[in-house]
């Protein structure tokens, strides 16, 4: 009884020290993290010369998404963006279509929320929401031109948007139930016509390229997956 008595402190403070913590950016050069795409896109799906890597940066000529060759359960993916002026794009997770991605995946919705074109819009459709349900809780994107770091880990049904050392969206996928409306009343894009609650979670990885004409940035962009 004092033998058992005496490890339960023990094992509560492991369990503690090893829980892990989705609110802040990580250490991407601890083990277990490595870059999403090698610097040639051999292991990335996209359409023939639409996106380039050079001098550590990715971007797109064209509105076509770069997609990861795996799909990925649960995971932290940690990456730093640039907006241009009026820039319009996105980190799409869960995505099972490729091709259909739009009603088969979550974006996590990339902006230039300054711009004339974007800053009066919903604010489901702002940088770090979840596009067309759930908005950020401050404003924390920087203005075209500066780049910015994101953090987005999703491990079951949760996701968790941390923007330039702010943890700004907590997105629980099953409270989403209904493809019209949002749990606080709020509609949904009519493009948007699967509940997220019913979404697969084993997914492939995308990012929006050249999209409503203004270019975006990625450089960095690393993952660990989540066990």
């Amino acid at each position: 009884m004092k033998k058992t008595l005496w490890l339960f402190p023990a094992i509560f403070v492991f369990n503690i020290a090893i829980a892990q913590d989705f609110s802040k950016h990580p250490n991407t050069g601890k083990k277990g993290w490595e870059p999403l795409f090698k610097s040639d896109l051999s292991n990335a799906t996209f359409e023939k010369d639409v996106w380039t890597f050079s001098d550590g940066v990715f971007t797109a000529s064209k509105d076509e998404c770069l997609w990861s060759e795996k799909a990925y359960d649960d995971f932290m993916l940690d990456l730093e963006f640039k907006n241009a002026d009026g820039t319009n794009s996105g980190v799409i997770v869960h995505a099972t279509d490729l091709k259909e991605w739009i009603p088969h995946s979550v974006e996590i919705q990339i902006a230039d929320d300054y711009s004339d074109k974007w800053k009066n819009v919903s604010p489901t459709w702002q940088c770090a929401a979840v596009f067309g349900h759930q908005a950020v809780t401050k404003r924390t994107v920087k203005p075209a031109g500066e780049w910015n770091h994101m953090t987005i880990t999703c491990k079951g049904q949760k996701i968790w948007i941390v923007l330039n050392g702010e943890l700004v969206n907590e997105f629980d996928m099953s409270q989403y139930t209904s493809a019209k409306t949002n749990p606080d009343g709020t509609a949904i894009p009519e493009w948007l016509s699967n509940p997220l609650s019913e979404l697969p979670l084993h997914g492939n990885i995308g990012f929006q390229g050249k999209h409503a004409g203004a270019p975006i940035y990625f450089r960095n962009i690393m993952i660990r997956e989540l066990k």
